[in-house]
Protein backbone atom coordinates (compact mmCIF):
# COMPACT_ATOMS: atom_id res chain seq x y z
CA UNK A 1 0.00 0.00 0.00
CA UNK A 2 1.20 3.50 -0.86
CA UNK A 3 2.06 5.54 2.26
CA UNK A 4 3.04 9.20 2.47
CA UNK A 5 6.16 10.34 4.28
CA UNK A 6 3.95 11.43 7.18
CA UNK A 7 2.16 8.06 7.24
CA UNK A 8 5.47 6.26 7.36
CA UNK A 9 6.73 8.49 10.17
CA UNK A 10 3.67 7.65 12.26
CA UNK A 11 4.12 3.96 11.47
CA UNK A 12 7.76 4.17 12.54
CA UNK A 13 6.80 5.59 15.93
CA UNK A 14 8.13 9.10 15.37
CA UNK A 15 4.94 10.60 16.85
CA UNK A 16 4.71 8.33 19.87
CA UNK A 17 3.63 4.82 20.79
CA UNK A 18 -0.12 5.42 20.62
CA UNK A 19 0.04 7.00 17.17
CA UNK A 20 2.25 4.14 15.99
CA UNK A 21 -0.24 1.57 17.26
CA UNK A 22 -3.15 3.45 15.68
CA UNK A 23 -1.37 3.69 12.32
CA UNK A 24 -0.35 0.02 12.42
CA UNK A 25 -3.97 -1.02 12.98
CA UNK A 26 -5.25 1.40 10.34
CA UNK A 27 -2.77 0.24 7.71
CA UNK A 28 -3.52 -3.42 8.45
CA UNK A 29 -7.25 -2.85 8.08
CA UNK A 30 -6.76 -0.75 4.95
CA UNK A 31 -4.91 -3.68 3.38
CA UNK A 32 -7.73 -6.01 4.40
CA UNK A 33 -10.19 -3.63 2.69
CA UNK A 34 -8.02 -3.59 -0.41
CA UNK A 35 -7.20 0.12 -0.21
CA UNK A 36 -4.22 1.38 -2.21
CA UNK A 37 -3.69 4.48 -0.07
CA UNK A 38 -5.03 6.52 2.85
CA UNK A 39 -6.80 9.88 2.70
CA UNK A 40 -7.10 12.85 5.06
CA UNK A 41 -10.25 13.19 7.16
CA UNK A 42 -11.76 16.33 8.67
CA UNK A 43 -13.60 14.79 11.63
CA UNK A 44 -14.37 11.56 13.47
CA UNK A 45 -17.16 10.17 15.63
CA UNK A 46 -16.27 7.46 18.16
CA UNK A 47 -18.38 4.46 19.12
CA UNK A 48 -15.61 2.79 21.16
CA UNK A 49 -16.48 4.86 24.24
CA UNK A 50 -19.50 2.59 24.88
CA UNK A 51 -18.51 -0.11 27.38
CA UNK A 52 -19.08 -3.65 26.12
CA UNK A 53 -16.45 -5.40 28.21
CA UNK A 54 -12.88 -5.41 29.46
CA UNK A 55 -11.23 -5.50 26.03
CA UNK A 56 -12.50 -2.06 25.10
CA UNK A 57 -11.22 -0.58 28.33
CA UNK A 58 -7.84 -2.31 27.93
CA UNK A 59 -7.53 -0.82 24.45
CA UNK A 60 -8.30 2.71 25.68
CA UNK A 61 -5.83 2.34 28.55
CA UNK A 62 -3.13 1.23 26.10
CA UNK A 63 -3.74 4.29 23.94
CA UNK A 64 -3.57 6.62 26.93
CA UNK A 65 -0.35 5.01 28.12
CA UNK A 66 1.11 5.79 24.72
CA UNK A 67 0.07 9.44 24.91
CA UNK A 68 -2.88 9.26 22.49
CA UNK A 69 -4.35 12.56 21.28
CA UNK A 70 -6.81 13.13 18.47
CA UNK A 71 -5.72 15.23 15.49
CA UNK A 72 -9.13 16.11 14.01
CA UNK A 73 -12.36 17.33 15.68
CA UNK A 74 -13.87 14.21 17.23
CA UNK A 75 -17.20 13.64 18.96
CA UNK A 76 -18.22 10.79 21.25
CA UNK A 77 -21.14 8.45 20.83
CA UNK A 78 -23.28 7.39 23.79
CA UNK A 79 -21.55 5.83 26.76
CA UNK A 80 -23.02 3.28 29.16
CA UNK A 81 -23.84 5.90 31.81
CA UNK A 82 -25.92 9.05 32.10
CA UNK A 83 -23.15 11.03 33.78
CA UNK A 84 -25.58 13.80 34.74
CA UNK A 85 -27.98 11.35 36.38
CA UNK A 86 -25.94 8.33 37.55
CA UNK A 87 -28.90 7.19 39.66
CA UNK A 88 -30.59 6.00 36.43
CA UNK A 89 -28.03 3.20 36.03
CA UNK A 90 -29.41 -0.20 37.09
CA UNK A 91 -26.25 -2.25 36.52
CA UNK A 92 -23.53 -3.48 38.86
CA UNK A 93 -21.06 -1.17 40.58
CA UNK A 94 -18.15 -2.77 38.71
CA UNK A 95 -19.69 -2.27 35.28
CA UNK A 96 -20.62 1.29 36.16
CA UNK A 97 -17.07 2.07 37.28
CA UNK A 98 -15.57 0.54 34.12
CA UNK A 99 -18.04 2.39 31.90
CA UNK A 100 -17.17 5.70 33.53
CA UNK A 101 -13.44 5.07 33.22
CA UNK A 102 -13.85 4.28 29.54
CA UNK A 103 -15.82 7.46 28.89
CA UNK A 104 -13.21 9.51 30.76
CA UNK A 105 -10.39 7.85 28.80
CA UNK A 106 -11.77 8.98 25.45
CA UNK A 107 -12.40 12.44 26.79
CA UNK A 108 -8.76 12.55 27.96
CA UNK A 109 -7.68 11.88 24.37
CA UNK A 110 -9.30 15.18 23.40
CA UNK A 111 -12.66 13.93 22.12
CA UNK A 112 -15.66 16.24 22.55
CA UNK A 113 -17.99 14.78 25.23
CA UNK A 114 -21.33 15.27 23.50
CA UNK A 115 -22.21 11.61 24.24
CA UNK A 116 -24.75 11.28 21.46
CA UNK A 117 -25.59 9.00 18.56
CA UNK A 118 -26.76 12.09 16.65
CA UNK A 119 -23.68 14.35 16.52
CA UNK A 120 -25.05 15.80 13.29
CA UNK A 121 -27.71 17.60 15.38
CA UNK A 122 -25.20 19.02 17.86
CA UNK A 123 -21.76 20.30 16.86
CA UNK A 124 -20.74 18.11 13.92
CA UNK A 125 -22.17 19.21 10.57
CA UNK A 126 -19.61 18.22 7.93
CA UNK A 127 -20.20 19.87 4.59
CA UNK A 128 -21.10 18.15 1.33
CA UNK A 129 -18.19 16.06 0.09
CA UNK A 130 -16.17 16.26 3.33
CA UNK A 131 -14.11 13.17 4.13
CA UNK A 132 -14.81 11.90 7.67
CA UNK A 133 -14.45 8.69 9.70
CA UNK A 134 -17.63 8.11 11.69
CA UNK A 135 -18.80 5.12 13.67
CA UNK A 136 -22.35 4.33 14.94
CA UNK A 137 -24.72 3.09 12.28
CA UNK A 138 -27.30 5.90 12.24
CA UNK A 139 -24.63 8.61 12.40
CA UNK A 140 -22.89 7.02 9.40
CA UNK A 141 -26.01 6.80 7.27
CA UNK A 142 -27.14 10.33 8.16
CA UNK A 143 -23.72 11.86 7.40
CA UNK A 144 -23.51 10.09 4.05
CA UNK A 145 -27.10 10.52 2.96
CA UNK A 146 -28.50 13.73 4.43
CA UNK A 147 -25.30 15.78 4.70
CA UNK A 148 -23.49 14.28 1.71
CA UNK A 149 -20.28 13.82 3.71
CA UNK A 150 -18.22 10.70 3.01
CA UNK A 151 -17.51 7.88 5.43
CA UNK A 152 -17.38 4.12 5.41
CA UNK A 153 -18.97 2.10 8.19
CA UNK A 154 -16.41 2.29 10.98
CA UNK A 155 -16.60 0.50 14.30
CA UNK A 156 -14.87 0.30 17.66
CA UNK A 157 -11.07 0.68 17.66
CA UNK A 158 -10.81 1.68 13.98
CA UNK A 159 -12.72 4.88 14.70
CA UNK A 160 -10.23 6.21 17.28
CA UNK A 161 -7.27 5.09 15.13
CA UNK A 162 -8.57 7.33 12.35
CA UNK A 163 -9.11 10.20 14.81
CA UNK A 164 -5.54 9.92 16.14
CA UNK A 165 -3.85 9.69 12.75
CA UNK A 166 -6.27 11.91 10.81
CA UNK A 167 -6.31 9.28 8.06
CA UNK A 168 -8.72 6.68 6.67
CA UNK A 169 -8.57 4.02 3.92
CA UNK A 170 -9.35 5.49 0.48
CA UNK A 171 -12.04 2.98 -0.41
CA UNK A 172 -15.78 2.37 -0.36
CA UNK A 173 -18.09 5.31 0.27
CA UNK A 174 -15.14 7.67 0.53
CA UNK A 175 -14.92 7.48 -3.27
CA UNK A 176 -17.39 9.17 -5.62
CA UNK A 177 -17.77 6.21 -7.95
CA UNK A 178 -18.94 3.96 -5.10
CA UNK A 179 -21.78 6.27 -4.05
CA UNK A 180 -24.12 5.68 -6.99
CA UNK A 181 -27.53 4.23 -6.26
CA UNK A 182 -28.12 0.59 -7.10
CA UNK A 183 -31.74 -0.27 -6.18
CA UNK A 184 -34.70 1.98 -7.00
CA UNK A 185 -37.68 2.01 -4.63
CA UNK A 186 -40.68 3.70 -6.28
CA UNK A 187 -43.44 4.84 -3.92
CA UNK A 188 -46.81 4.46 -5.60
CA UNK A 189 -50.25 5.54 -4.42
CA UNK A 190 -49.17 6.70 -0.96
CA UNK A 191 -51.44 9.62 0.05
CA UNK A 192 -49.73 12.95 0.75
CA UNK A 193 -51.20 13.03 4.27
CA UNK A 194 -49.41 9.78 5.07
CA UNK A 195 -46.15 11.02 3.55
CA UNK A 196 -46.30 13.88 6.07
CA UNK A 197 -46.60 11.50 9.03
CA UNK A 198 -43.37 10.89 10.98
CA UNK A 199 -44.30 7.25 11.60
CA UNK A 200 -43.99 6.44 7.91
CA UNK A 201 -40.22 6.92 7.91
CA UNK A 202 -38.98 4.25 10.34
CA UNK A 203 -41.36 1.77 8.68
CA UNK A 204 -40.10 2.64 5.21
CA UNK A 205 -36.49 2.56 6.40
CA UNK A 206 -36.93 -0.82 8.07
CA UNK A 207 -38.47 -2.26 4.91
CA UNK A 208 -35.73 -0.89 2.65
CA UNK A 209 -32.94 -2.00 5.00
CA UNK A 210 -34.23 -5.57 5.05
CA UNK A 211 -34.43 -5.74 1.24
CA UNK A 212 -31.30 -3.89 0.14
CA UNK A 213 -28.50 -6.13 1.44
CA UNK A 214 -25.30 -4.12 0.86
CA UNK A 215 -26.74 -2.17 -2.07
CA UNK A 216 -27.36 1.59 -2.06
CA UNK A 217 -31.10 2.34 -2.17
CA UNK A 218 -32.68 5.25 -4.02
CA UNK A 219 -36.17 6.32 -2.99
CA UNK A 220 -38.44 8.12 -5.45
CA UNK A 221 -41.76 9.54 -4.31
CA UNK A 222 -41.16 11.31 -1.00
CA UNK A 223 -42.14 14.95 -0.65
CA UNK A 224 -39.57 17.73 -1.20
CA UNK A 225 -40.39 19.04 2.31
CA UNK A 226 -39.40 15.75 3.99
CA UNK A 227 -37.62 16.99 7.12
CA UNK A 228 -34.36 16.10 8.81
CA UNK A 229 -35.90 14.15 11.70
CA UNK A 230 -37.88 12.04 9.25
CA UNK A 231 -34.73 11.25 7.26
CA UNK A 232 -32.95 10.53 10.55
CA UNK A 233 -35.61 7.94 11.44
CA UNK A 234 -35.52 6.40 7.96
CA UNK A 235 -31.77 5.95 7.97
CA UNK A 236 -31.57 4.63 11.53
CA UNK A 237 -34.18 1.97 10.80
CA UNK A 238 -32.50 0.99 7.52
CA UNK A 239 -29.14 0.64 9.26
CA UNK A 240 -30.76 -1.55 11.94
CA UNK A 241 -32.67 -4.00 9.74
CA UNK A 242 -29.90 -4.11 7.13
CA UNK A 243 -26.53 -2.66 6.22
CA UNK A 244 -27.63 0.68 4.77
CA UNK A 245 -24.81 3.22 5.05
CA UNK A 246 -26.03 5.55 2.30
CA UNK A 247 -29.42 6.18 0.72
CA UNK A 248 -30.60 8.76 -1.78
CA UNK A 249 -34.04 10.42 -1.88
CA UNK A 250 -34.80 11.97 -5.26
CA UNK A 251 -35.36 15.70 -4.94
CA UNK A 252 -34.47 15.71 -1.23
CA UNK A 253 -30.93 14.53 -0.42
CA UNK A 254 -27.92 16.44 -1.79
CA UNK A 255 -26.57 13.83 -4.20
CA UNK A 256 -29.98 13.08 -5.70
CA UNK A 257 -31.33 16.27 -7.24
CA UNK A 258 -32.64 14.04 -10.02
CA UNK A 259 -33.11 10.32 -10.52
CA UNK A 260 -30.24 10.33 -13.02
CA UNK A 261 -27.94 12.06 -10.51
CA UNK A 262 -28.77 9.51 -7.81
CA UNK A 263 -27.64 6.68 -10.09
CA UNK A 264 -24.74 8.68 -11.60
CA UNK A 265 -26.25 8.10 -15.01
CA UNK A 266 -26.39 4.31 -14.65
CA UNK A 267 -29.44 2.06 -14.76
CA UNK A 268 -30.76 0.60 -11.47
CA UNK A 269 -29.92 -3.03 -10.87
CA UNK A 270 -33.43 -3.60 -9.55
CA UNK A 271 -36.69 -1.64 -9.34
CA UNK A 272 -39.09 -2.28 -6.45
CA UNK A 273 -42.53 -0.67 -6.28
CA UNK A 274 -43.91 0.04 -2.79
CA UNK A 275 -47.41 1.02 -1.79
CA UNK A 276 -49.38 1.44 1.42
CA UNK A 277 -50.01 -2.31 1.62
CA UNK A 278 -46.26 -3.02 1.70
CA UNK A 279 -45.79 -0.55 4.56
CA UNK A 280 -48.71 -1.92 6.55
CA UNK A 281 -47.30 -5.44 6.15
CA UNK A 282 -43.91 -4.21 7.43
CA UNK A 283 -45.53 -3.00 10.66
CA UNK A 284 -45.77 -6.62 11.79
CA UNK A 285 -41.97 -6.92 11.62
CA UNK A 286 -41.54 -4.00 14.04
CA UNK A 287 -43.55 -5.61 16.84
CA UNK A 288 -42.85 -8.87 18.63
CA UNK A 289 -46.07 -9.22 20.62
CA UNK A 290 -49.78 -8.46 20.09
CA UNK A 291 -51.25 -5.18 21.30
CA UNK A 292 -52.06 -5.25 24.99
CA UNK A 293 -50.66 -4.08 28.31
CA UNK A 294 -47.40 -2.08 28.22
CA UNK A 295 -44.83 -1.43 30.95
CA UNK A 296 -42.54 1.04 29.18
CA UNK A 297 -42.62 3.75 26.52
CA UNK A 298 -39.16 4.60 25.14
CA UNK A 299 -38.39 7.33 22.62
CA UNK A 300 -35.16 8.84 21.34
CA UNK A 301 -33.18 6.43 19.21
CA UNK A 302 -31.55 8.29 17.53
CA UNK A 303 -31.45 10.92 20.25
CA UNK A 304 -34.45 13.24 20.32
CA UNK A 305 -34.10 16.70 18.77
CA UNK A 306 -35.71 19.83 20.19
CA UNK A 307 -38.26 19.71 17.33
CA UNK A 308 -39.26 16.19 18.36
CA UNK A 309 -39.56 17.29 22.00
CA UNK A 310 -41.87 20.09 20.92
CA UNK A 311 -44.32 17.59 19.44
CA UNK A 312 -44.06 15.38 22.54
CA UNK A 313 -44.49 18.32 24.91
CA UNK A 314 -47.79 19.34 23.34
CA UNK A 315 -49.15 15.79 23.51
CA UNK A 316 -48.03 15.11 27.07
CA UNK A 317 -49.95 18.11 28.38
CA UNK A 318 -53.14 16.39 27.27
CA UNK A 319 -52.10 12.78 27.87
CA UNK A 320 -49.63 12.35 30.78
CA UNK A 321 -48.37 8.78 31.29
CA UNK A 322 -49.99 6.38 33.73
CA UNK A 323 -48.02 6.09 37.01
CA UNK A 324 -47.37 2.40 36.32
CA UNK A 325 -45.77 3.09 32.93
CA UNK A 326 -42.08 4.05 32.65
CA UNK A 327 -41.85 6.81 30.06
CA UNK A 328 -38.24 7.43 28.97
CA UNK A 329 -36.83 9.80 26.35
CA UNK A 330 -33.15 9.78 25.37
CA UNK A 331 -31.40 12.90 24.12
CA UNK A 332 -28.13 14.82 24.19
CA UNK A 333 -26.92 17.50 26.58
CA UNK A 334 -27.47 20.42 24.21
CA UNK A 335 -31.12 19.54 23.80
CA UNK A 336 -31.36 18.94 27.55
CA UNK A 337 -30.15 22.52 28.17
CA UNK A 338 -32.60 23.83 25.58
CA UNK A 339 -35.43 22.07 27.43
CA UNK A 340 -34.34 23.84 30.61
CA UNK A 341 -34.25 27.21 28.92
CA UNK A 342 -37.75 26.75 27.52
CA UNK A 343 -38.95 25.59 30.97
CA UNK A 344 -40.15 22.35 29.43
CA UNK A 345 -37.87 20.02 31.36
CA UNK A 346 -39.47 20.50 34.76
CA UNK A 347 -42.95 20.15 33.28
CA UNK A 348 -41.98 16.95 31.51
CA UNK A 349 -40.60 15.56 34.77
CA UNK A 350 -43.77 16.60 36.63
CA UNK A 351 -45.79 14.72 34.01
CA UNK A 352 -43.76 11.56 34.68
CA UNK A 353 -41.27 11.71 31.81
CA UNK A 354 -37.69 10.55 32.52
CA UNK A 355 -35.24 12.42 30.28
CA UNK A 356 -31.96 10.53 29.84
CA UNK A 357 -28.73 11.98 28.41
CA UNK A 358 -25.33 10.54 27.47
CA UNK A 359 -26.66 7.05 26.84
CA UNK A 360 -29.57 4.97 25.55
CA UNK A 361 -31.94 2.44 27.10
CA UNK A 362 -30.97 -0.40 24.75
CA UNK A 363 -27.22 -0.22 25.45
CA UNK A 364 -27.24 0.04 29.24
CA UNK A 365 -29.58 -1.04 32.08
CA UNK A 366 -31.87 1.94 32.73
CA UNK A 367 -35.33 0.44 32.30
CA UNK A 368 -36.56 -0.83 35.68
CA UNK A 369 -39.03 -3.30 34.21
CA UNK A 370 -37.42 -6.72 33.80
CA UNK A 371 -40.20 -8.21 31.69
CA UNK A 372 -43.25 -7.13 29.77
CA UNK A 373 -43.66 -4.85 26.75
CA UNK A 374 -41.92 -1.70 25.62
CA UNK A 375 -43.67 0.59 23.13
CA UNK A 376 -41.71 2.89 20.85
CA UNK A 377 -41.90 4.99 17.69
CA UNK A 378 -38.24 4.19 16.90
CA UNK A 379 -37.38 1.54 14.35
CA UNK A 380 -33.99 1.17 16.02
CA UNK A 381 -35.46 0.65 19.52
CA UNK A 382 -37.98 -1.79 18.04
CA UNK A 383 -35.17 -3.80 16.43
CA UNK A 384 -32.80 -3.99 19.40
CA UNK A 385 -35.01 -3.98 22.51
CA UNK A 386 -35.97 -7.69 22.58
CA UNK A 387 -32.38 -8.90 22.25
CA UNK A 388 -30.66 -6.22 24.30
CA UNK A 389 -32.96 -5.72 27.28
CA UNK A 390 -35.29 -8.71 27.11
CA UNK A 391 -38.58 -6.84 26.67
CA UNK A 392 -41.16 -7.52 24.01
CA UNK A 393 -41.79 -4.56 21.76
CA UNK A 394 -44.75 -2.83 20.14
CA UNK A 395 -44.23 -0.17 17.48
CA UNK A 396 -46.46 2.85 16.91
CA UNK A 397 -46.62 6.53 16.05
CA UNK A 398 -45.76 9.20 18.61
CA UNK A 399 -49.45 9.83 19.25
CA UNK A 400 -50.06 6.10 19.70
CA UNK A 401 -47.14 5.86 22.13
CA UNK A 402 -48.32 8.82 24.21
CA UNK A 403 -51.96 7.70 24.35
CA UNK A 404 -50.88 4.14 25.17
CA UNK A 405 -48.62 5.44 27.92
CA UNK A 406 -51.58 7.30 29.40
CA UNK A 407 -53.83 4.23 29.33
CA UNK A 408 -51.27 1.54 30.23
CA UNK A 409 -52.20 -0.51 27.17
CA UNK A 410 -51.84 -0.10 23.43
CA UNK A 411 -54.10 2.47 21.80
CA UNK A 412 -54.28 2.67 18.02
CA UNK A 413 -55.06 5.52 15.64
CA UNK A 414 -57.31 3.46 13.36
CA UNK A 415 -57.23 5.93 10.48
CA UNK A 416 -53.46 6.39 10.44
CA UNK A 417 -52.61 4.00 7.61
CA UNK A 418 -55.81 4.64 5.68
CA UNK A 419 -55.18 8.28 4.77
Amino acid sequence: MKLTTKDQAMLNGEQGAATQMAMRILVTMAEVYGAEELLDIKSAHIDGCLYHGESGLDFARKLLEGGAKITVPTTLNVGALDLMHPEHFQGTEEVGANAKELMEAYQAMGCLPVWTCAPYQTTQRPALGTQIAWAESNAIVFANSVLGARTNRYGDFIDICAAITGRAPAIGLHLEENRAGQILYRLNGIPEDLLLEDVLYPVLGYLIGSRSDNKIPVIDGLLPETNEDQLKALGAAGASSGAVALFHVVGVTPEAETLEAAFQGQEPEEIIDLGVDNLVSELDNLSTTPDGKIEVVALGSPHYSIQEFEKLYLLIQQHPPHPDVEFIVCTNRLVYEALKQREWLEKLKEAGIQVVVDTCVVVTPIVRAKSGTLMTNSGKFAHYSPGNIGLQVVFGSLLECVRSGELGHVWRDKGLWQK
